[in-house]
C-alpha cells in the first residue's frame, strides 16, 4: 500500500531557461547552504535592466518588422503598371525579382517589406521612407542584405546604426521582413 504525503507548502519554483535563480532560490532548491562566493556569483549572473532591454557593452539593438500582402503589390502593378515599381525598387532589385514569366510579385513584396523594416530601425518619425536609397540585395550565400545610399545612409548615421541584419520570408499571400540594427550608445 502506497501512502500519500500532503505538503503544507508548494514545491519550490523552478526558474525558466531564460531566468537566473536568485541566491535564495539557488540555496533553497539545492538542499544545501550556499557558500558566500556562490551567492555573490549568483547575484553577478542576474541580468541588469540594461541587458534585459537589449543593451550590451554600450550597444543597443533596434528591430523593425513589416508584413505586406502580395495582393497590395498586385493592385499597385494593376493600377499603375510595372513602371511604378521603378519608383520603389532599384534596377538591380527589379532584375532580382524578374523571372522568365515576368516579375515575381512575392519577391517584390518581400523587398518592399524589408525596406519598411530597415526604415523602422532609424527611429525617424518625421522622415519619409527613401525607397531607392535602401537597396535589398542578395548576399553571396543567397540571404538578403540591405545596402544604404544617400538619404538612408544619412538617416542611419544620424541614428547611430553600426550594423544591420535582414531576414525576408513570403508565403500564403504575405511577405514578412525583420531588420535588426546595432546602435552605438
Amino acid at each position: 500500500m502506497t501512502s500519500l504525503v500532503a505538503r503544507a507548502t508548494p514545491p519550490p519554483r523552478t526558474p525558466s531557461l531564460t531566468e537566473t535563480p536568485s541566491p535564495a532560490e539557488a540555496t533553497e532548491n539545492s538542499g544545501t547552504t550556499a557558500h558566500p562566493q556562490e551567492t555573490a556569483n549568483a547575484q553577478a549572473a542576474t541580468p541588469s535592466p540594461s541587458v534585459a532591454a537589449g543593451v550590451f557593452s554600450g550597444l543597443a539593438l533596434r528591430t523593425g518588422a513589416d508584413l505586406l500582402p502580395v495582393s497590395r503589390v498586385e493592385g499597385m502593378v494593376r493600377g499603375s503598371g510595372e513602371r511604378f515599381l521603378a519608383t520603389l525598387l532599384t534596377p538591380a532589385e527589379l532584375r532580382d525579382c524578374a523571372t522568365d514569366h515576368g516579375t515575381f510579385l512575392p519577391a517584390v513584396a518581400g523587398r518592399l517589406a524589408a525596406k519598411e523594416a530597415v526604415f523602422k530601425t532609424f527611429h525617424t518619425p518625421l522622415s519619409s521612407l527613401p525607397w531607392l536609397s535602401i537597396e535589398v540585395r542578395k548576399a553571396p550565400g543567397g540571404w538578403p542584405e540591405a545596402v544604404l545610399h544617400g538619404a538612408a545612409r544619412r538617416l542611419a548615421d544620424a541614428a547611430g546604426l553600426t550594423d544591420l541584419s535582414l531576414s525576408i520570408s513570403h508565403d500564403g499571400g504575405f511577405a514578412f521582413a525583420v531588420a535588426v540594427a546595432t546602435v552605438r550608445r
